[in-house]
């Protein structure tokens, strides 16, 4: 039995991770599980997975936790330090799928305790990178791709040798507006740009899909995690979402990852790495499916992939800068504050108000991130 702590229990990424850990119930057992609030589901899930402990990030939501985990032995707490803790608590497999730079902090603590991480918190390598992987080497954890298209370059470069790696090609479904025109790009309402054509996902990764940052910020993060360099990197698009990333080695050969549209898929890959384990997705039907497509991206309407890549070549803090402006902009569009086409504009803006020096810490990234999230809303304010 291995013991396991998902981070993010009740988003998407937990909820597939506890759906295959509920059918094999008797292969794990669960120590820590966490909300942002969320109190009484949250409550039940750790009820149902007798769970050690049960965290919510907003300490304003521990009452109704407590009260809602009454007589049930788990432990229940609340805020910032409260995640961490529970993040450290050494299980063998730590589940990172904290949404935003909340997750930093927690998935660190699970990094120095040298097991393995899960990682889905796209903020962890984007923002962190540098900082993140020298704690991975120092603490001998060890860190698994749970994004699909990650997961899928994961699995393609399996026992080979970086060397021989010519290009290493993430695949992106191109969002609800792929085939827009640019007037309906400009007037994309944030009910159009969550309303995913592939994927069921939250509202901010949606509207990631939809301007493209989430293709971008994956770039970064393969920057890290495949450290062949920036120049065998790039991105295509790719409508039906069946290849999830692909590696083209020196001799030609091309690997390609494929499979449903189902994030079980590239959970189970961490879970159970390096063997492989039963999902109850749907097995592929190419016949049926019949044609896939891929093109490249068009960077004059979806200009986030440029600008990512131009953040990834820049280095230090401005990837950080990059996330956390893209954050509040992603906010103010889904408050109806700002238009789609001014989410990737005000990132931009953000970028040329300068960016601070190379964070050497988790705490230089974290006040960076703070900074540009200050610089962000001024610019929201005084528009």
């Amino acid at each position: 039995m291995r013991t396991i702590s998902v981070l993010g229990a009740t988003g998407s990424v937990g909820a597939s991770t506890l759906d295959l850990i509920r059918r094999e119930r008797d292969k794990w057992r669960v120590i820590a599980l966490t909300a942002n609030c969320s109190a009484v589901d949250l409550a039940r899930l750790a009820r149902e997975f007798d769970a050690e402990i049960a965290v919510v990030g907003d300490e304003g939501c521990l009452p109704e936790l407590r009260e809602a985990l009454e007589g049930s032995g788990i432990e229940a707490a609340g805020g910032q330090p409260a995640l961490i803790e529970s993040a450290a608590r050494g299980a063998d497999i730590t589940v990172a799928a904290i949404v935003g730079c909340a997750g930093l902090a927690p998935t660190m603590a699970a990094i120095e305790q040298g097991g393995t991480i899960a990682l889905a918190n796209k903020e962890a390598l984007v923002s962190a990178g540098e900082v993140m992987t020298a704690a991975v080497a120092r603490h001998g954890a060890t860190l698994l791709p749970v994004d699909s298209e990650h997961n899928a370059i994961f699995q393609c470069l399996h026992g080979e040798d970086l060397a021989d790696v010519r290009w290493i090609t993430l695949t992106a479904s191109g969002g609800p507006f792929r085939d827009a025109t640019l007037d309906q790009i400009i007037a994309a309402t944030p009910a159009q740009a969550v309303a995913h054509p592939n994927w069921d996902m939250g509202a901010k990764i949606s509207v990631d899909s939809a301007t493209m940052m989430n293709k971008g910020l994956e770039f970064i993060e393969a920057f890290h995690l495949f450290p062949v360099g920036l120049d065998r990197l790039r991105i295509i698009v790719h409508p039906q979402s069946v290849v999830h990333s692909m590696v083209e080695y020196r001799d030609g050969s091309t690997l390609a990852q494929l499979g449903p549209s189902d994030m079980r898929v590239p959970i189970a890959s961490a879970l159970a790495w390096p063997r492989r384990m039963d999902t109850p997705c749907e097995p592929l039907n190419l016949a049926a499916i019949g044609t896939l497509t891929f093109r490249a991206p068009d960077e004059t309407l979806f200009p986030a992939t440029r600008v990512a890549r131009e953040c990834a070549h820049a280095g230090g803090a401005a990837p950080a800068v990059l996330n956390a402006a893209n954050e509040i902009a992603v906010a103010a569009f889904l408050a109806g504050k700002i238009g789609f086409t001014r989410i990737v504009a005000q990132c931009e803006d953000v970028l040329a108000r300068g960016i601070p020096a190379a964070p050497a810490s988790l705490e230089d990234v974290i006040a960076a991130d703070a900074d540009a999230r200050r610089q962000a809303l001024g610019l929201l304010e005084r528009a």
